[in-house]
């Protein structure tokens, strides 16, 4: 007989196929009573199934006290009630690494966006601003320029790969020094921002990165600087943000996730020097496929009594 799961929310075709192939599944999102649907599976529901924005809160395992384990597609385990699955012995999988070269190539790629235009130069060419108004006002390169990584993770590590292709001075921040790493610490964060022309973040939320690129920050930042969010909305205070974009506190931003996805503030569609992405950084086909041979991947150990590839609790 095939162990129980909850899914929380949809996944690629294919993951889907392969979930509903090897377990009993049975689809949160989808159902009309939740109540009901838990209340049923509860004595035979042994995993969750979730993405990093869906998560799985307590109140939910809470209701399937057999769950023994709750894998992520997705890097973040921020939605996910972490304290909750180690007072409970939950394992608790995510899906890193596999996407971190699609995300630092979308942060590469927001940064131009952002400090060259490339929106708004789109604009230009398609409403036939081009031969009556002449050529575009100039924008401002990154190749040479000082760049700050915020998070030097998988994805912080494969980004300053990039950037230093781009010939820029790299910096970074984190919880601390990395032993080994070529690039210069800054135990700060607001003066890492003092002393960059484009700061990064792609450090994972936790309750002390949560916030953290607040008005202070972004204020270092100053108004020749960039900020490139493709980590978590949560960790930027999203008013303070607005309120510097709209004043050209900062020179711009380059933003893949918002604090209240799929909520975006009206007041971002207004401006010319802020390029937006759908919190879109890992969707690629190849990273998902990834991603999601790497959940299951890690559903499968646990059922087998094994380690899970990549365990977060």
């Amino acid at each position: 007989m095939s162990e129980t799961v909850l899914l929380m929310g949809p996944l690629l075709p294919a993951t889907m196929s392969e979930l509903d192939s090897n377990y009993t599944v049975h689809r949160f999102w989808e159902s009309d009573d939740p109540d009901a649907l838990l209340d049923s599976i509860a004595d035979t529901c042994t995993g969750i199934v979730t993405d990093g924005g869906r998560g799985a809160q307590a109140e939910v395992m809470q209701r399937l006290p057999n769950v023994g384990v709750v894998s992520v597609f997705g890097v973040g385990v921020d939605a996910v009630d972490l304290d909750y699955c180690k007072t409970r012995n939950i394992r608790v999988g995510n899906t890193p690494d596999v996407l971190s070269d699609d995300v630092a190539d979308l942060a590469v790629a927001l940064a131009l966006a952002t400090c060259r235009k490339m929106v708004t130069a789109d604009s230009y060419v398609r409403e036939g601003r081009w031969p009556i108004d002449g050529a575009m006002p100039l924008t401002v390169r990154m190749t040479g320029k000082r760049a700050g990584i915020y998070g030097m993770g998988s994805i912080g590590d494969s980004l300053a790969q990039r950037l230093s292709g781009f010939d820029m001075n790299i910096a970074y921040c984190n919880r601390r020094e990395k032993t080994g790493s070529v690039y210069r610490f800054v135990p700060s964060l607001q003066q890492l921002a003092r002393e960059v022309d484009f700061l990064f973040v792609t450090a994972a939320a936790t309750a002390d990165t949560v916030g953290s690129v607040n008005a202070a920050v972004l204020d270092a930042l100053g108004a020749e600087g960039y900020l490139i969010n493709v980590a978590r909305g949560t960790l930027v205070d999203e008013n303070a943000l607005l309120e510097r974009l709209q004043t050209s506190s900062i020179a711009g931003a380059g933003l893949d996730v918002f604090a209240e996805e799929p909520k975006v503030p009206t007041a971002f569609y207004e401006l010319d020097n802020v390029v937006m992405q759908p919190h879109n950084a890992s969707g690629t086909r190849e990273t998902r496929t990834a991603m999601g041979r790497l959940m299951l991947d890690n559903l499968a150990a646990f059922f087998d009594g094994r380690e899970l590839l990549t365990q977060v609790v």
